[in-house]
């Protein structure tokens, strides 16, 4: 089990575009091609994941379902945040595997409906000792009620892994912008339920 170091920043598209101009110009090379990213997020019907996360409460988890360009190929995430850290599980599924389930077990949750699917655009940096994202274009939308309706987030996200190699002094030296609580799951329950 590998723990992670994540600093994530919420940036306008305008900010956005700066921040990548500048670190390209000081020596960020391209990881990867760019790639559509689709997430459908599970909750208990009291959406419990949603409360725990929102509260800081640990432990908690996310679950979702996560795939690419290819639909065919889907891994189940579990993300745990532990006093310990945080960490990430991800199982690779067969493409029918929910064909007669309209639920999924968890052993600390119980059973987990489909909450929301959320869609965005990731770019795959690598800086110094540091792998950046920047995930832009993200849109929300509820599955739980098959609504057709998709929220379009305003900002976007930068999103910076470590393995704890460097101080947050050391990356603040290179991103001058404050870090900020992003989680996609919590903004699209936030747009896309009515409380």
């Amino acid at each position: 089990m590998t723990f992670r170091n994540e600093r994530k920043y919420r940036l306008s598209y305008g900010d956005s575009i700066k921040l990548k101009s500048d670190l390209i110009s000081r020596g960020m090379k391209k990881l990867y091609p760019d790639r559509e990213i689709n997430s459908e997020y599970f909750d208990t019907k009291e959406l419990k994941m949603f409360s725990d996360s929102e509260e800081g409460i640990v432990p908690r988890k996310k679950i979702r379902l996560r795939w690419y360009d290819d639909k065919s190929i889907k891994n189940l995430e579990t993300k745990i945040s532990s006093i310990e850290g945080r960490f990430k599980k991800s199982i690779e599924l067969k493409e029918n595997f929910r064909k007669n389930n309209s639920y999924l077990h968890d052993p600390f949750y119980g059973k987990i409906f489909t909450s929301i699917i959320v869609n965005y655009k990731r770019e795959y940096y690598k800086f110094k000792n540091f792998r950046l994202t920047f995930d832009t274009k993200i849109n929300y939308k509820n599955s739980r009620f098959k609504s057709q309706i998709k929220y379009n987030d305003k900002e976007t996200v930068l999103e910076i892994k470590t393995k704890n190699l460097h101080s947050n002094d050391y990356i603040d030296q290179f991103i001058n912008y404050p870090t900020s609580r992003f989680s996609k799951y919590c903004r699209g329950i936030h747009l896309t339920h009515s409380f």
